[in-house]
């Protein structure tokens, strides 16, 4: 069509205007249309029509192999209930019986029941009538209360399993025989937020002084208004932070990256180039890209430099976490060279083949990817020479994922405290997990008195011979 255009000479000059307008329209609804999870950011979920592989058959047989240590029920020595049964001797033969022993077979099941404890505080009275009433436990303040563990229970239910609070409601009153309403769910959500006032600057004290983070941001619905979740972490502690913006300026609230002096790894969103520190590009992402530039746009150098990018990715693989020097240099001469010829397949826009205009030339999107790889090579082959640097962002996209799964469940958060509640509780529940805390323990442990301190609680444990031989 394009080409039509340009050999019409009869056209008006509103005419040719109009249909390019019209040309550059369906050109970008057809770019929406055909991105895919392997193009794209897009999750998977939102492919039409994605085909489903069938996997090959293995040829080893269903079930546990041989060496592989299993998981099945053992009987216990000291069982809570045992039931005699005796023979129905009408079904005998005629004749004396006597006992000889018996068959065990054991059954596990679940009693689930509702625990009352009632403290009744001795009260003294001296001969001049003043009373003396005895202490109750830490943390029993009214005539009647929920317990630490249907507390931890809720809570768990709630932010680690991310379901609603009617649901949550339905299950204590169906399973558990326990009337506890949203508000009071509310509560708990709030009292753990609460408890966990001191945990918060001890993790962003404990990423701002990491060696590696891992950074990324997510959209989300707030009571009907758009603003942004930003994740920051690593292997060993996750943050997370509901903000109205997407910048700087939420960064800089946050806290973490202003004092951060390590190696940040994400998706070359430009905010985080303001800080000084080591940058280290998920290459994820550039593959991704490649691959939409290659699909939609045509352009070979795509498919080559993403060949090279999993080449050098499985170089340092093998070379257990970094290349040599030697190794290196030749890498970055074939990506230098291969980006030469991807200069002259995708050049950039002549400047006078378009009337004049105030800021940088529009180029298209496989021209913006070529120049960002040639810009910042050394933060997207960063991965090749520091053993720390990552290969992808993929730590922060995974720690960020479940935020999105409780979007698509819930929707929205109701609440500008809703979303701070949910967001301070799982930066503890994920960090908890990866510090191999199970969310029972972890929550359990908060609502017990006395208040935990977050040092200690994290602190590793001392290895034990038992431990060690474990």
């Amino acid at each position: 069509m394009k080409a039509l255009l340009a050999r019409e000479t009869a056209l008006s000059p509103a005419l040719r205007a109009a249909l390019n307008v019209l040309l550059a329209l369906v050109a970008a609804l057809l770019q929406r249309l055909n991105l895919n999870s392997r193009n794209s950011s897009k999750p998977p979920s939102t492919d039409p029509n994605r085909p489903k592989t069938a996997k090959p058959k293995s040829p080893r047989n269903p079930g546990g192999q041989n060496g592989h240590v299993g998981t099945t029920l053992q009987p216990v020595e000291e069982p809570d209930t045992i039931e005699h049964l005796t023979v129905d001797r009408s079904t005998l033969p005629e004749g004396d019986y006597r006992p000889v022993g018996f068959e065990k077979r054991q059954v596990f099941d679940l009693d689930i029941s509702l625990i009352v404890t009632e403290y009744r505080a001795e009260i003294l009275a001296d001969a001049q009538g003043q009373r003396y009433t005895a202490a109750f436990p830490v943390g029993v303040s009214s005539r009647v209360q929920y317990g630490p563990v249907i507390k931890a229970h809720a809570v768990y239910l709630s932010q680690q399993q991310l379901l609603p609070y009617h649901r949550v409601e339905d299950y204590f009153r169906e399973q558990l025989q326990i009337p506890v309403s949203a508000g009071s769910l509310f509560h708990f959500n709030q009292e753990a937020f609460q408890r966990l006032a001191a945990f918060e600057p001890w993790l962003c004290d404990q990423l701002a002084h990491a060696e590696v983070l891992h950074a990324d941001e997510t959209g989300i619905n707030i009571n009907g208004q758009r603003q942004w979740l930003h994740c920051t972490s690593n292997a060993h502690y996750t943050a997370f932070f509901a903000h109205p913006k997407r910048g700087t300026e939420a960064m800089d609230a946050i806290g973490i990256l202003p004092r951060f002096q390590g190696l940040l790894c994400h998706d070359h969103w430009k905010p985080y180039f303001r800080y000084d520190c080591s940058h280290s590009l998920c290459n994820a992402h550039h593959l991704r890209e490649l691959e939409w530039a290659f699909e939609q746009d045509g352009q070979v150098w795509a498919k080559a430099m993403q060949d090279l990018l999993i080449e050098c990715n499985q170089a340092v693989q093998n070379a257990g976490g970094c290349l040599a020097a030697e190794q290196d240099d030749a890498f970055r001469l074939r990506y230098r060279t291969l980006l030469q010829h991807a200069d002259r397949e995708c050049p950039p826009p002549d400047p006078d083949a378009s009337p004049p205009r105030r800021g940088r030339q529009k180029r298209s999107k496989s021209r913006n990817l070529l120049e960002r790889l040639r810009d910042f090579e050394d933060e997207t082959l960063r991965f090749m020479t520091e053993p720390r640097a990552p290969f992808t962002n993929n730590q922060g996209e995974n720690d960020i994922r479940m935020t999105k799964v409780h979007q698509k469940i819930s929707g929205c958060f109701r609440s500008q405290e809703g979303a701070q509640m949910f967001c301070r509780i799982r930066s503890y529940l994920s960090t908890c997990r990866k510090h191999g805390i199970s969310s029972t323990h972890a929550l359990s442990s908060l609502f017990q008195p006395p208040t935990l301190d977050f040092a200690a609680f994290f602190a590793p444990q001392p290895i034990t011979p038992s431990r060690a031989a474990e």
